[in-house]
């Protein structure tokens, strides 16, 4: 291969990520709206639905996310009633998301969403966790 043959898009594995990346969340728009969630949002949600109360310096490495994206997004949720965020009472320096009584009562909306989206991928079971195990391969550090 030729130095330059680097530059050429067919040979970048960071774009078909990024485009794939982008076509599975363009998925998650419509039924996420009638929740009035962004992916992002919902990915949050994801977590807390899980965990039920989590550090948000615990919930930004979960996440991949900065304080810079998560603080408004957190403020955002905790505006529509679905988490409350609090100072741990062991240590003040930690702010801890909660879900709230209405982000449980969300889980239930929102638990046909991994269903109708994964209808929408043409990938086989064995496909989808061949790819999920090379992804999380190249999100190790």
């Amino acid at each position: 291969m030729k130095k330059e043959d680097a530059l050429k898009l067919d040979n970048q594995l960071c774009f078909p990520l990024y485009a794939a990346s982008r076509e599975i969340i363009k998925l998650y728009h419509e039924p996420l709206s009638k929740l009035g969630l962004t992916y992002t949002q919902y990915i949050t949600m994801m977590v807390l639905w899980e965990e039920k109360s989590i550090s948000v310096k615990a919930l930004g490495a979960r996440l991949f996310l900065d304080s810079g994206t998560l603080t408004p997004l957190l403020k955002t949720l905790e505006k529509q009633g679905y988490i409350t965020r609090k100072r741990s009472p062991e240590d003040e320096r930690v702010l801890i998301a909660e879900l709230s009584k209405s982000g449980e009562k969300l889980k239930e909306k929102a638990i046909d969403i991994p269903y109708e989206v994964g209808a929408c991928v043409k990938l086989s079971k064995e496909d989808a966790k061949e790819l999920y195990r090379l992804l999380y391969l190249i999100l190790q550090k």
